[in-house]
């Protein structure tokens, strides 16, 4: 399946791709959640242990089942739909955490394409915050930027660098590169 219209926004944690997307849907445009945001909250809430400070493998797997299921809800979206990370992110998670490919991760990130531009958010300290779901240092998420490189340049995706700015100033950035 290829989706033109599917826009995906990657890079490491806190650097500004979710307060982008809340800025797009504020415009009225489609957005899909982070799929580990949303998997990290929800095993709070159910005591479970699929997180990533606990087990990083059923992590990776639950957020890899959320973002099959974010693609095959928004199939049938004509609009553009922007994605907070994508099915490449979970190769460069995986990278991250030498955690072994499955055949399934390996197909689907041939089976389901996006657009061929993602916009890459480059690590920026000044606007790096930790919270209860991000307890990630500066120093992983540098790693997890470069991890999100590889992943795309793997899969054949032309990265675009989203540059500082106001939240604003990046989403008209992203808009006319469209």
């Amino acid at each position: 399946m290829y989706q033109d219209n599917f826009i995906v926004f990657t890079g490491g944690p806190g650097s500004g791709k979710t307060t982008v997307i809340n800025a797009l849907k504020a415009q009225n445009f489609s957005c899909s959640e982070e799929a580990g945001r949303k998997v990290i909250q929800t095993q709070v809430e159910q005591e479970g242990d699929a997180l990533p400070w606990a087990n990083k493998e059923a992590f990776r797997d639950l957020m890899f089942k959320f973002e099959i299921a974010s693609y095959l809800q928004h199939q049938s979206q004509n609009g553009l739909v922007f994605f907070d990370r994508s099915i490449i992110d979970i190769l460069g998670y995986s990278n991250l955490e030498q955690i072994q490919l499955s055949d399934e991760l390996i197909s689907a990130i041939s089976d389901y394409k996006y657009h061929s531009k993602v916009f890459i958010f480059p690590p920026w300290k000044e606007i790096f915050t930790h919270d209860s779901e991000r307890k990630q240092d500066f120093a992983i998420a540098i790693e997890t930027y470069k991890k999100m490189v590889s992943a795309y340049e793997c899969a054949a995706y032309e990265l675009i660098e989203v540059p500082f700015g106001s939240v604003s100033e990046r989403v008209d950035f992203i808009l006319a590169n469209l």
